[in-house]
């Protein structure tokens, strides 16, 4: 059983900054794409942005490009989102998940296996 662990989350002012952070546990994920995801009432869960296997290669929606960036430590099991200029629009529960395929990357929560239990991101206006 692999577990993700999200923290980082709360109540920010628009346009401040916010870091979250997932712990990840098994060793098999150190090969494994890591996403991060956000899912708002009422509506379906989005890609916000992946990071590769070696955390050399990653993908933003459009959404959030130039804004967040999501990184990677494979020798700690975590997993980054920064958040910058934050937007009420952006207020939604975070989600990281882990890719089940090895050396592959993808945008789409149905390739994620793994999910966190999610941290609450609240922008005010």
């Amino acid at each position: 059983q692999v577990q993700l662990v999200e923290s980082g989350g709360g109540l920010v002012q628009a346009g401040g900054s916010l870091r979250l952070s997932c712990a990840a546990s098994g060793r098999a994920l150190r090969s494994n794409a890591m996403g991060w995801f956000r899912q708002a009432p009422g509506k379906e869960r989005e890609f916000v942005a992946v990071v590769n296997w070696s955390g050399y290669s990653t993908y933003y929606a459009d959404s959030v490009k130039g804004r967040f960036t999501i990184s990677r430590d494979n020798a700690k099991n975590m997993v980054y989102l920064q958040m910058s200029s934050l937007k009420p629009e952006d207020t939604a529960v975070y989600y990281c998940g882990a890719d089940r395929r090895t050396y592959a990357t993808s945008v789409s929560p149905r390739d994620y296996d793994y999910w966190g239990q999610g941290t609450q991101v609240t922008v005010s206006s």
